[in-house]
């Protein structure tokens, strides 16, 4: 069963310190989580920032409306540089998402890498030539869109 990447960077007019807030912070997920995908964070009392082994629990609806249960793990943080999650349980045979961000003319470059293996072997790679790797384009577009109206859009010269 192959394993598939999605790749995005997006320039950010911010601060290192700005953009890191925003993203390292659990509850701003749903702020840049499409409604339709029904994203509701589940787990009580989160701190403002993520730390190595911090779990989330959420209830998510990625396809049909189909609510599952989506648990992740933050496995590695290195403030103002990146953060890593990992899905614990849900509905990928393996999810592991890097994000990253860096210090660029004008402001910030995020870069986000997700290494993604849908479940069911055969079916799961038609499921993804059908339906994931549209989807997850669409989500994070829905999350450029949300950034770009939190931070503004980045203007190059």
């Amino acid at each position: 069963m192959p394993v598939y990447t999605l790749h995005q960077t997006l320039r950010i007019p911010s601060t290192l310190e700005k953009v890191w807030d925003f993203i390292a912070a659990p509850g701003n997920l749903k702020k840049i989580t499409p409604p339709y995908m029904g994203f509701d964070i589940t787990t009580k009392g989160l701190p403002s920032k993520m730390y190595p082994g911090m779990i989330i629990h959420y209830k998510v609806s990625p396809v049909f409306g189909i609510q599952t249960t989506w648990v992740t793990e933050i496995t590695q943080v290195s403030d103002l540089k990146y953060f890593v999650d990992e899905q614990r349980v849900g509905p990928y045979r393996m999810w592991h998402h890097q994000h990253f961000i860096e210090q660029i003319d004008g402001g910030v470059l995020m870069t986000d890498i997700v290494d993604y293996q849908p479940p069911l072997g055969f079916l799961g790679a038609l499921a993804n030539w059908l339906i994931i790797q549209r989807k997850l384009r669409e989500i994070f577009d829905f999350r450029t869109m949300k950034v770009e109206e939190h931070f503004g859009k980045f203007n190059s010269i």
